[in-house]
């Protein structure tokens, strides 16, 4: 199964993308892999590695959420 998230960005270090949910995004079922497409004016699709790798290039020290819209499948 899918799992979907959203960025919810607190503070905007580049002044680029603004705060609030500012982008939304999908982990793939059998990898690790994530795309992140990205809201507003400039948008673009990204494709990441893992998880762990958009958290470490979006995540700002805390200053961006990525928040789940669907549960974590348990099977």
């Amino acid at each position: 199964m899918l799992r979907r998230f959203h960025f919810e960005r607190n503070k905007d270090h580049s002044g680029v993308s603004g705060t609030g949910v500012v982008a939304e995004g999908v982990l793939f079922t059998d990898t690790k892999e994530c795309v992140v497409h990205w809201l507003g004016k400039r948008s673009c699709i990204n494709i990441y590695h893992s998880i762990e790798d958009v958290i470490d290039v979006h995540g700002h020290a805390g200053s961006t959420q990525i928040v789940w819209d669907d549960p974590e499948d348990k099977n």
